[in-house]
């Protein structure tokens, strides 16, 4: 696809010493910094930690559903160090309770009023580790804050931050002491995505990077959070025309069709859709969104919101397959 091979103009040996070469933005050079930051830590996942930051850069939340040691924390963790930002992790348990996350007020007898104290969810970078060992009713907590960078205490209503991100990790295969996430919870991540088992030879680079210590020790901030703001503000001015938004709204919407699927992708998906769209023709130094970016990132984006029917999943049937299916059925766009 197209943003494979231009997804970092910067080291493309083509274009070093080419006057004519297109000039790398601020926002773009952001992206990139990020991009090489993070990859010093998580080997092989090049294009992962690209998609992880197009959500990221377009106002989305991530959800890393993989095995156990494929390096879901360490990802997030990297991404954090990455940023001169605030940074918290809430590692999810079954007793965790909503006041845990959002906050709760306490009467101080000294001045015989309630004040507010502020939960971890204040903060500008969320690590949601292992999300679906909360119950329920705890999850939920996060459904506010999430879609509107708000959360309501008390009766009252309280702005998160401008720079508000959360990436979650589950475990797909463990299921004792889990709740699975509500349709809701899952609608509000704008990518699902899964890591994988590196290549042998990653696996033996990775070892031998950390004989003696982390390389999560070795990295530090690399951008700032006004830096940031400017990237999200940079990826809503690409355009994307009337065509694509179409083809856009066809995919999501031919979800929704599809024999065996029960739920299809939401609105809320085509605005991920575009959004993210938008992040990666940036990051590749273009313009506007083209139909490669489209399909680049519509199995992440649109899988995980989808129900199949029982009979469907038994027949073989997957959210992945049915996504891919429709990128195959739908015109594209010339």
């Amino acid at each position: 696809m197209l943003i494979g091979a231009t997804s970092d103009p910067v080291s493309n040996p083509q274009t070093e010493g080419n006057r004519d070469a297109p000039k790398v933005t601020p926002p773009q050079e952001t992206y990139l910094r990020l991009h090489r930051t993070i990859c010093q830590v998580i080997r092989g996942q090049d294009a992962t930690v690209r998609r992880v930051l197009a959500a990221f850069a377009s106002g989305g939340h991530v959800l890393l559903n993989d095995y156990p040691g494929t390096g879901k924390t360490t990802l997030a963790k990297a991404l954090a160090r990455a940023i001169a930002a605030q940074f918290t992790r809430i590692q999810f348990t079954p007793d965790l309770l909503p006041s845990d996350i959002l906050g709760v007020a306490i009467f101080h007898q000294s001045t015989g009023e309630f004040r507010f104290h502020e939960g971890p969810v204040f903060t500008n970078i969320l690590l949601a580790d292992e999300i679906n060992r909360a119950s329920p009713r705890t999850q939920s907590a996060l459904l506010e804050a999430m879609a509107e960078g708000q959360v309501s205490v008390e009766g009252q209503r309280r702005v998160l931050p401008e720079l508000f991100f959360v990436i979650a990790t589950q475990n797909p295969i463990e299921f004792r002491g889990t709740y699975p996430l509500p349709e809701a919870q899952m609608d509000r991540f704008a990518l699902q995505l899964d890591l994988g088992y590196l290549p042998p030879e990653e696996e033996s680079a990775m070892l031998a990077a950390q004989m003696r210590d982390h390389p999560l020790d070795r990295i530090s901030a690399c951008t700032t959070v006004s830096e940031v703001l400017a990237l999200r503000r940079a990826v809503q001015d690409v355009r994307v025309s009337d065509e694509i938004r179409r083809y856009m709204v066809e995919l999501v919407a031919a979800t929704r069709k599809t024999a065996g699927v029960r739920l299809g992708a939401s609105p809320r998906a085509s605005l991920a859709l575009m959004k993210t769209s938008q992040a990666l023709a940036l990051f590749a130094g273009m313009e506007c969104v083209t139909p490669d970016h489209v399909q680049e990132i519509a199995v992440p984006v649109l899988a995980h919101r989808l129900v199949l029917d029982p009979q469907a999943q038994y027949s073989g049937q997957s959210q992945r397959s049915v996504v891919e299916d429709v990128l195959r059925q739908v015109p594209t766009p010339a």
